[in-house]
């Protein structure tokens, strides 16, 4: 009970007037904005922006907008300058997440109305959300998939599917901006698509807390079990979210339990492996691990070039070079919404000001993205990678010795040395056991010839390239 009154207890001041302190702190904000950024550019991106939910727990307002285009857009440009004015404000906002809700009203505190007599099948069906709700884009025939995502992929698929799953529940975890929640919408939408009656329910860990609390101060737990209990699909993403949640993790712990005991299905999201989680019940670790667990790692250079080329081919004018999807690719390595992103805002330049898009135009509109995403590359790392891949002693790329067994992989590492850091030439010789900077010379012209005559020196350049690059 300690537990439960101090999750209540630091909601205790939410109410109606925290809804007026966010819609009047949201039009001290736009009319900012408006000013700074200009009436045309302001009406164009954020004019039609809606607050929307809001966790007094963690202190995180969403803000809607009626795309993901435009969510992700006002994100890259505008989204440090919306979570500064929200912390000034004083509306008791510390994080902001811009999202895409095209049924967005408004802040919405509490979303569970009915009380525990009026609970019935019909109630609890009509609280589900239908399988409308989930994103179009957001299929599996939308998810580019490679080898670092190909096993969640199978393994969503197979949730999906009309059979019954030989796993339950799926554990799907990996870094930010991945595509997990993108698989949680297409195993959704693929359930409905053959089962179009069964309730399918889908939330974020956070909202789960947030509900889950809502319903306990308004007296209407009883409504929150059998919602979550109707469901046939139940997708919880993000569920390191609520570690350290003691009575949180209680209500999830019965509701999985309940679920995986009548033959329901669940898919479940993380940052992290479950063996890796801190604060989570051992006991709710241990049922999410009896399932299947694959993990999303992040997109390697071949990967990173399928999805833009997939976004170019539905993007429409202006035309992307192949140059500028290169550029991309090599250049935004994070993850792939940010990836995403870089592409949908040199777009957007270019349908705004009319511009063609060439590699200038983009280096200059991604010189931040590009900055942040930099990993210096080292000599070292080059020569210890192409005498592992050539399974020689890493010793000698330095050494004296010609023969060639020794001298090819020692020219392919000075030729990847040369196009991968900012070495000079001098410095790259030295580098190489004292050699002179011809020799380096030598090296590149040698590599290029080969690369253009020889297909296994090409593969192998590449390959070292993919490695050193993800």
């Amino acid at each position: 009970m300690k537990d439960i009154a101090a999750v209540i207890g630091s909601l205790g001041g939410l109410d109606t007037q925290q809804d007026a302190r966010l819609e009047t702190a949201w039009a001290t904000i736009r009319a900012g904005l408006r000013r700074d950024i200009g009436p045309r550019m302001f009406d164009q991106w954020l004019k039609a922006a809606q607050l929307g939910d809001y966790c007094p727990e963690s202190q995180t307002l969403d803000l809607l907008f009626a795309s993901d285009f435009t969510a992700n857009f006002v994100s890259g440009q505008f989204g440090d300058r919306l979570r500064m004015a929200w912390r000034c404000a004083g509306a008791g906002v510390r994080e902001l997440r811009l999202l895409r809700a095209p049924n967005a009203v408004g802040p919405r505190i509490l979303e569970l109305h009915q009380t525990e007599e009026a609970v019935s099948d019909d109630t609890v069906a009509d609280a589900l959300p239908p399988a409308s709700n989930f994103q179009p884009r957001h299929g599996f025939d939308g998810f580019v998939t490679g080898e670092t995502n190909h096993l969640a992929f199978s393994a969503a698929q197979a949730m999906a599917g009309e059979g019954q799953p030989r796993f339950s529940p799926l554990f799907i975890h990996g870094g930010t901006g991945q595509g997990k929640t993108h698989l949680l919408h297409a195993i959704a939408r693929l359930f409905s698509s053959h089962s179009p009656s069964a309730p399918v329910l889908y939330m974020s860990a956070e909202r789960f807390m947030m509900e889950f609390v809502n319903a306990m101060r308004a007296n209407e737990t009883m409504m929150f079990k059998a919602r979550l209990r109707a469901a046939r699909l139940l997708l919880i993403d993000d569920i390191q979210f609520i570690a350290g949640k003691g009575s949180t993790q209680e209500e999830f712990l019965h509701t999985i339990n309940d679920l995986i005991d009548s033959g329901a299905r669940i898919a479940v999201t993380a940052d992290r492996a479950p063996q890796m989680l801190d604060a989570i019940d051992p006991r709710i670790l241990s049922r999410l691990a009896g399932g299947l667990v694959a993990d999303i790692r992040p997109a390697g250079l071949d990967l990173r070039l399928a999805i833009l080329e997939a976004k170019r081919a539905i993007a429409g004018d202006p035309p992307v070079p192949d140059a500028v999807v290169d550029f991309l690719a090599r250049s935004i390595r994070s993850n792939v919404r940010e990836l995403e992103g870089a592409f949908n805002k040199l777009i957007a330049y270019g349908q705004l000001t009319g511009r063609s898009i060439d590699l200038e135009f983009a280096q200059a509109m991604l010189a931040d993205a590009v900055r942040a995403n930099a990993r210096r590359i080292t000599v070292d790392e080059i020569q210890k990678a192409c005498a592992a891949h050539y399974k020689i002693d890493a010793a000698e790329m330095r050494s004296k010795r010609r023969a060639r067994a020794v001298a090819r992989p020692r020219q392919v590492a000075m030729y990847l040395a040369k196009k991968m850091t900012p070495r000079s030439l001098p410095e790259i010789g030295r580098i190489f056991g004292g050699r002179d900077h011809s020799t380096v010379i030598h090296a590149v012209r040698t590599i290029e010839e080969l690369r253009q005559s020889n297909p296994d020196i090409d593969a192998d350049i590449r390959a070292l390239q993919r490695q050193l690059e993800g």
